[in-house]
């Protein structure tokens, strides 16, 4: 892949190779940032865990305390009085079986994250094929299939974040964007490292997390000891 002059530029300021503590890792990426946009900055964290076994599967939520920097729509499957509840609660689009040939035959996918009542799974598992693929699908791990549409709302709204194992074993979050002053990454990326510690499999043999990289939209990584987050 062809890099450009900032990139290459950024590359020559730091070692690459070398894992830094957390503080002097989000200054050397807050630093990486330097396209036109306000870049987001996400966590890559490598763990030792084999997705492919159920009980070493990782998958929860966290609210980050100072948010992602992203406004996100959230759909909410509801009816009757939880439908009003998360029309209440801020949320972007509400809906029940109506929304299914919208999704499925329209292809409108205009949210980022879905909750849904438990009473409304069985009408969003007909989705799967669409939301699956995409990460959209709601889960009770996630806080996303719930009775309580209000909190569920409005933690989201407050930044919170779904993390999990891809297929290589990695999980890719967001902590922020490159406008977060350091103090508001470090309280972000510190929390979300709490969720991951915390989320730990018991059946793990090993190391749990092998590389932890820290990188904006368009610049390098940058490195940060797994020694000083465990």
């Amino acid at each position: 892949m062809k890099r450009g002059k900032n990139y290459k530029a950024s590359l020559e300021s730091y070692d690459k190779s070398q894992a830094l503590d957390a503080a002097e890792a989000i200054a050397q990426v807050k630093k990486n940032a330097k396209a036109k946009f306000d870049e987001t900055i996400e966590v890559h964290i490598r763990t030792g865990c084999d997705g492919r076994h159920a009980e070493q599967q990782i998958r929860g939520a966290v609210v980050l305390p100072h948010g992602t920097g992203k406004t996100v729509r959230v759909l909410v499957f509801a009816k009757g009085p939880k439908a009003d509840e998360a029309t209440e609660a801020g949320a972007d689009f509400v809906g029940a079986d109506e929304l299914i040939p919208k999704i499925q035959n329209d292809g409108w996918l205009d949210f980022d994250v879905v909750v849904a009542t438990p009473d409304m799974m069985g009408v969003v598992g007909r989705l799967g094929r669409v939301l699956g693929p995409k990460g959209l699908m709601p889960n009770p791990k996630a806080g996303t299939v719930t009775m309580d549409v209000t909190k569920a709302v409005n933690d989201i709204k407050a930044g919170k974040i779904e993390y999990r194992l891809d297929k290589s074993n990695i999980v890719h979050v967001p902590i922020g964007k490159a406008s977060f002053t350091e103090d508001q990454l470090a309280d972000n990326f510190q929390t979300l490292m709490d969720a991951i510690n915390k989320a730990k499999p018991a059946s793990l043999k090993g190391q749990y997390l092998k590389s932890i990289t820290l990188a904006p939209t368009m610049g390098p990584g940058v490195k940060v000891s797994t020694a000083k987050v465990q």
